[in-house]
């Protein structure tokens, strides 16, 4: 379950703002990982967590946060200033026994990301993926979420516009969002009012049993929505009243004309409403990214990632897409042995993790060291946006390649404020 969120100008001062929390199983460690543009001869084979797929003679650089055992990720960002995230959502095409290995969410997101410069390209090089290959197989290495297998939705989102894509098996319905705010969670929301859809949508949901003409207009939701079965009637409005609590959230940040980054930060960490999950699942990692308007400014996108666990504990540090940027090695995981057992969670704490770990059990546990260290991870935070403010306003392009170090340093430095 994830909430994902995006604003838009009138709602922005004229950037767009694009917002993930990743909510998993607290065993699931998150990675954030860089990987350059790459070209492919044509006829070459990508590896995706379970299966293959053709590759593309060119992919785009990609800046991920990733569960450590997949191939694909929970959300990122690429150089051409695309944003994708997905959610986990049940529909009446899910069968939580059939664990027959496609491709997943995650992948879809990732793919996205490498073949789409805009939010639109990517809609349909994953849609595409879809129709080709299926979605399927395991969602969770935890062996406690043996049977976790769900659809997904998505949130994508560019310099200009957003499309919310939704997801039952290989059916799929999008719809284009150009201003204002808007958020998803783990549940179908599109209903009749898509502009793009998968190939005879209508006609095909009757042939499957699942439409019938006099049931008024085609309905995406109506027609695939369902509720996990494993779940409980509080826990399944508990997604219901997560989305409308988030939507609130969203307009009533939003409603000055002057949502921000802090508002984005401030709407990831609210608990009360379990944007910031805790439970079951957990917040493992967090997004905000703001898109820079195209207006013939060179300025650039920023991307700010926790990497960690409950954003109310951690820190959103920024990466900037620039000539050669370092990713460092203090959020990567260790390599994994194979393809996933589903039988035992390996250990795959990162460095960053490990650290944050310690500081997290002082902070949660409420005592002055605990108090002290939070408010001084908090600073350190509000300084560094008012630092990467500064770049941003006086903004020179020949001085990009001071930003090349810029998450790499900070995740370092963030190591040995836990130590």
């Amino acid at each position: 379950m994830s909430d994902i969120f995006v604003a838009l100008p009138p709602a922005t001062g004229g950037c767009v703002i694009f917002g993930k929390n990743s909510d998993r199983p607290p065993s699931e460690v998150q990675e954030v990982v860089y990987q350059s543009s790459q070209d492919h001869e044509p006829g070459t084979k990508l590896q995706c967590t379970f299966i293959e797929v053709e590759q593309v003679t060119h992919t785009n650089a990609v800046v991920l946060s990733k569960a450590a055992w997949t191939w694909g990720a929970e959300m990122g960002a690429n150089e051409h200033g695309v944003c994708i995230g997905n959610t986990s959502v049940w529909t009446k095409l899910c069968h939580p026994g059939d664990h027959n290995e496609k491709l997943i969410g995650v992948d879809f997101v990732r793919l996205g990301l490498e073949r789409g410069k805009t939010a639109k390209e990517a809609v349909v090089a994953i849609t595409e993926l879809l129709k080709l290959h299926g979605q399927g197989g395991h969602c969770c290495e935890d062996p406690n979420f043996g049977q976790w297998t769900y659809h997904n939705s998505y949130l994508l989102a560019d310099r200009h516009e957003a499309w919310v894509l939704d997801t039952a098996g290989v059916f799929w319905a999008a719809k284009k969002i150009t201003s204002g705010t808007h958020n998803i969670t783990s549940m179908l929301s599109i209903e009749s009012d898509f502009d793009l859809c998968s190939d005879g949508l209508q006609d095909e949901a009757e042939k499957a049993g699942l439409y019938k003409p006099d049931q008024g207009d085609f309905n995406f939701f109506k027609t695939f929505h369902s509720s996990f079965s494993g779940l409980s009637l509080s826990e399944k409005q508990q997604a219901e009243n997560r989305l409308e609590q988030g939507k609130q959230l969203l307009q009533t940040l939003a409603k000055p004309g002057e949502f921000s980054q802090h508002n984005m930060f401030q709407l990831l960490r609210n608990e009360a409403s379990s944007i910031n999950f805790s439970g079951e699942l957990e917040t493992m990692s967090s997004q905000v990214s703001v898109l820079q308007p195209k207006n013939g400014s060179m300025v650039p996108d920023v991307h700010w990632f926790t990497g960690t666990p409950n954003p109310g504990l951690s820190v959103f540090k920024p990466f900037i897409f620039c000539e050669e940027p370092t990713i460092g090695k203090v959020t990567i995981s260790p390599a994994p042995e194979g393809k996933p057992t589903f039988q035992s969670v390996a250990d795959r704490r990162h460095m960053l993790y490990k650290a944050h770990e310690k500081g997290r059990e002082l902070m949660e546990g409420g005592s002055q060291t605990g108090k002290r260290l939070l408010q001084t991870m908090k600073s350190l935070e509000i300084q560094c946006v008012l630092d990467v403010s500064e770049y941003l306003q006086n903004f020179d392009k020949t001085k990009l390649d001071e930003v090349n170090d810029l998450f790499k340093d900070l995740t370092e430095s963030e190591v040995k404020f836990y130590r």
